[in-house]
C-alpha cells in the first residue's frame, strides 16, 4: 500500500505542528547573590578558596578529620542506612516514570488472533461454520502541541530532584554520624577526665577522713568530701548511659541494631580543619536541597505546558492490517487481507472554565515554587553565615578555655596544698575542684562542639569541594 499525497500532507503537517510545544519554556529564576559571606573570615586564617562542580565527586569530606574509625564508619552509611536506601529506590522510581514518559511519544503496535466455530439448526440439517482471524494494530497520538514532550520535561526534572534529595539523604545521614562520633569521643574523653578525678576524690576523702581521726579537721569535711565523690560517681553513670546512646544512634545510622554493634573506647583525633570556603553564587550549585527546589520550578513549569495544550484539539492515528478466512491456511492468501485507516480529532467545546481555571492552578504552583526556591536559598546562605560565626567565636573561646582549665586545676593542687597546711577550709577546696573539673569538661566538650561545627558548614555548604 502506497501513500496518498494527501496522508503525505497530512503527515507532514502533523510532524511540523508537533515542533513546537505550548507553554513557557523554563527560565531558571534569578536569585540576588551577595559577592562574599559577611562571616567569611580573612584570607590567611587557614581558609582555602573552593572550586566546585555539582556534576563532580564532591570526595569524602569526612576523610579532612584523619580519624580511620570515623572513614569507616561513613562508609557504610552509603550502603546500609535505610534513609539512604530509600531515597535510592526513590530515584529509581523517578527514573522509570522518566521512560514511562518518553514512551508516550511512540506509537503503540499489539498483534490479536482469534479462531471460532459456530452452529445452528437442527441435528441433521444444521450448519457449523468456522471463522480464524489475525491482525495487527497500531496507534499513535502525535505531540501536536508539546503535551507529551512537557510531560517528559516534567518528568526529567521530578528525577533530577529527586537525585538531590538522594544527595541530601545522603549527607544528612554522613552529617549526623560523624557529629554522633565525635560526641561519643568526647564522652570518652569526659569519662576518662572524670575517672581521673573520682581517683583525685577519693584521695582527697582519704586525707579529710585521716585528719577527722586525727582531730585536726571537723567532720563537715569528711561530709563535703563525700559529696564530691558521690557526685563525680554520679556523673560518671550519667556519662556512661549518654555514650551508649551515641552508640546506639550511629549503629542505627550504619544500619545495624544496637545489640549488633559496639564501638570500643579509643584515642581522640581532636583534629579541627581548616574548611575551604565557597563564593555565595557557587553555592547554588553545591547545595542539594537548592537543587531540588530549583528542578521543582522547572517541574511546575512544565505542567503549564502540559495543561495549555487542553486548549487545542487532541489528534490520533490508527491503522489495522489482518488476515480472515474458514481455515488456518486462508490467512496466507491475499484475497483475505483486511486493512484500516484512521484519523480522528477532539476538541472540548465547552467546560464551563476548567481548562482556565487548571492552567491558572499550574501557574500558580510554578509562582509558589519560585518562591520555595528563593527562600531555600535565602536559607542556605543564612546557614552558611551561620555556622561561619559559630566556628570563629568556638575558635576564639579555645585558647581562652584551656587558659582556664589549666589554672583552675592549678587552684586545686594550691588550695588542697593549703588545705594540708591547715590554711583554707575544706570548702575552698571543695569549690576549686569543681571548678577544676567544670573547666576540664568544657574544654573537651567545645573541642567536640568544633568538630561537629565543621561538619555542620560542610553540610551548609553542600558537602564538599574540590579545592584548585
Amino acid at each position: 500500500m502506497t501513500m496518498t499525497k494527501n496522508n503525505v500532507a497530512l503527515a507532514t503537517t502533523l510532524l511540523l505542528l508537533s515542533a513546537c510545544a505550548v507553554g513557557p519554556d523554563y527560565q531558571r529564576p534569578t536569585v540576588a547573590t551577595p559577592a562574599a559571606f559577611k562571616e567569611a573570615p580573612a584570607a590567611d586564617a587557614g581558609w582555602l578558596p573552593a572550586a566546585p562542580a555539582d556534576a563532580l565527586d564532591r570526595g569524602p569530606w569526612w576523610a579532612l578529620f584523619g580519624d580511620d574509625e570515623l572513614n569507616a564508619l561513613v562508609a557504610q552509611v552509603e550502603v546500609s542506612n535505610q534513609n539512604v536506601a530509600a531515597a535510592v529506590a526513590a530515584y529509581a522510581q523517578a527514573q522509570a516514570l522518566v521512560r514511562e514518559q518518553r514512551a508516550a511519544l511512540f506509537p503503540t503496535l499489539g498483534a490479536d488472533a482469534s479462531a471460532q466455530r459456530s452452529g445452528g439448526g437442527g441435528s441433521t440439517t444444521g450448519t457449523t461454520r468456522n471463522s480464524v482471524q489475525a491482525g495487527l494494530a497500531a496507534s499513535w497520538a502525535p505531540d501536536v502541541w508539546g503535551a507529551l514532550r512537557r510531560g517528559v520535561e516534567s518528568a526529567r526534572a521530578g528525577a533530577q530532584a529527586s537525585d538531590a534529595e538522594l544527595a541530601a539523604a545522603r549527607l544528612s545521614a554522613q552529617g549526623e554520624l560523624a557529629t554522633n562520633y565525635f560526641s561519643l569521643r568526647d564522652a570518652d574523653n569526659e569519662l576518662a577526665l572524670v575517672r581521673s578525678t573520682v581517683e583525685g576524690y577519693e584521695r582527697a576523702l582519704q586525707i579529710t577522713t585521716n585528719r577527722y581521726n586525727a582531730a585536726i579537721a571537723p567532720r563537715t569535711d569528711v561530709l563535703q568530701a563525700q559529696t564530691q565523690l558521690a557526685n563525680a560517681r554520679a556523673d560518671l553513670a550519667a556519662l556512661t548511659a549518654q555514650r551508649a546512646q551515641l552508640e546506639h544512634a550511629i549503629a542505627v545510622l550504619i544500619g545495624k541494631a544496637p545489640a549488633e554493634f559496639t564501638l570500643a573506647p579509643a584515642a581522640w583525633r581532636m583534629q579541627v580543619p581548616a574548611v575551604p570556603l565557597a563564593v555565595p553564587s557557587e553555592l547554588l550549585q553545591r547545595r542539594p536541597d537548592v537543587a531540588s527546589a530549583e528542578r521543582a520550578v522547572a517541574q511546575a513549569n512544565a505542567q503549564i505546558g502540559i495543561q495549555r495544550s487542553a486548549y487545542f484539539p487532541s489528534l490520533s492515528l490508527s491503522a489495522s492490517a489482518g488476515q480472515a478466512g474458514t481455515r488456518v491456511a486462508d490467512l496466507f492468501g491475499a484475497s483475505t487481507s483486511l486493512w484500516a485507516i484512521g484519523l480522528s480529532v477532539a476538541q472540548t467545546i465547552f467546560d464551563a472554565g476548567a481548562t482556565n481555571a487548571r492552567v491558572a492552578q499550574a501557574e500558580a504552583g510554578r509562582d509558589a515554587a519560585v518562591a520555595k526556591y528563593r527562600q531555600t536559598v535565602l536559607a542556605a546562605f543564612q546557614a552558611v553565615e551561620d555556622q561561619l560565626s559559630t566556628a570563629r567565636a568556638l575558635a576564639e573561646q579555645m585558647a581562652l578555655r584551656r587558659a582556664a582549665s589549666e589554672a583552675a586545676d592549678l587552684t586545686e593542687q594550691q588550695l588542697l596544698n593549703r588545705y594540708k597546711a591547715g590554711q583554707v577550709s575544706y570548702t575552698d577546696v571543695v569549690t576549686a575542684q569543681a571548678s577544676a573539673l567544670s573547666a576540664r569538661r568544657t574544654l573537651s566538650q567545645l573541642t567536640a562542639n568544633r568538630q561537629a561545627s565543621v561538619v555542620a558548614l560542610i553540610q551548609a555548604m553542600g558537602g564538599g569541594w574540590h579545592a584548585p
